[in-house]
């Protein structure tokens, strides 16, 4: 099953569902003869293109839209909370190369606030699968439920097996007494290559998938904070308005504090270069995430072990 594939049998069975794209055809470059009029391609036209679909969704559709999440978070955002979040429509936004799947672009392509911007939304949920299965596995209760929806596209290959997904819940991949890492996206695959190597220092490390950002798993993080762990938030996003906020806004509603260490962009956009020197340049690789992880936690951060490396670069149209 591949994301096009998913999406061709879904319109097939739903007469509703409309598939849009702004020229942004790498994931889906054989649906037009099988679509027809219900593959619309507007070109470079963000704006025009959520316009559109907010029209369609009116008219009781269901626009599956397509762009790069940089130009569709960013371009389009008034056209995104005006036309489809004041009227609360069933748009469903497919980012295409968020975070640092746009490895070699520079700032201009780099979509690395876009979490912050469309979970400020009223009524706009948030998804970042953590690879091409979790997500395909995500896709069609996303794409049924009534609430617009922004979907961070990821189709790098999957390596854990994830658990069902359900609305609005994290996935618990493994509990943790010392320390517990959040994370979401694409950097799911290095969380776990820096847990394993934690673990084979002797540290109890708990693993989270956020899978759903907004709504987001609050009784996951709750448990997390209360658990005594230090508690690490791992993301390829600004450090202002991502999952480093979501948890302190959620702990702050609740009257709790914890010990979180913040793994994010700090102030800055990334260095562009092949996925693999992307992760290495910015300290995101799993041995890079396990020796800040080590150093928080007063250890010696030199005896962890080289981890396997990300070479794979993603690209899109």
């Amino acid at each position: 099953m591949t994301y096009e594939e998913l999406i061709k049998q879904t319109a097939l069975a739903d007469d509703r569902l409309v598939v849009m794209t702004a020229e942004n055809r790498a994931l889906i470059r054989n649906l037009p003869p099988v679509l027809g009029p219900r593959f619309i391609d507007t070109g470079i036209t963000e704006q025009t293109l959520i316009g559109a679909a907010a029209g369609l969704a009116l008219r009781g559709r269901v626009p599956v839209v397509h762009a790069l999440a940089t130009f569709l978070t960013l371009r389009a955002f008034e056209f995104i909370r005006t036309d489809v979040g004041i009227a609360h429509l069933p748009v469903k936004l497919s980012g295409f190369v968020p975070g640092f799947l746009s490895d070699g672009n520079g700032p201009t392509h780099q979509a690395i606030e876009d979490v912050s911007l469309m979970r400020g939304i009223p009524g706009m949920t948030v998804f970042a699968p953590a690879d091409e299965a979790d997500m395909l596995a995500m896709l069609p209760a996303i794409w049924a439920s009534p609430d617009p929806a922004y979907v961070r596209i990821n189709t790098r290959p999957a390596t854990y097996e994830h658990a069902p997904f359900e609305l609005g819940k994290a996935e618990i991949v493994a509990e943790g007494r010392d320390v517990i890492i959040l994370t979401y996206g694409m950097l799911f695959e290095q969380t776990l290559v820096a847990r394993e190597l934690l673990q084979a220092q002797g540290k109890s490390v708990g693993l989270i998938n956020l899978r759903s950002l907004k709504p987001v798993d609050e009784a996951a993080l709750l448990a997390a904070a209360r658990s005594g762990a230090l508690l690490v938030t791992v993301e390829d996003h600004f450090i202002t308005g991502g999952l480093y906020s979501i948890l302190a806004e959620v702990l702050l509603r609740h009257q709790l504090t914890a010990r979180v260490l913040p793994l994010a962009l700090e102030e800055r956009w990334y260095r562009p270069g092949r996925l693999g020197a992307v992760l290495e340049h910015e300290g995101f690789t799993g041995q890079h995430l396990a020796r800040r992880i080590a150093t928080a936690l007063g250890e010696a951060s030199e005896d962890i072990a080289a981890g396997p490396a990300v070479l794979e670069t993603q690209f899109a149209e």
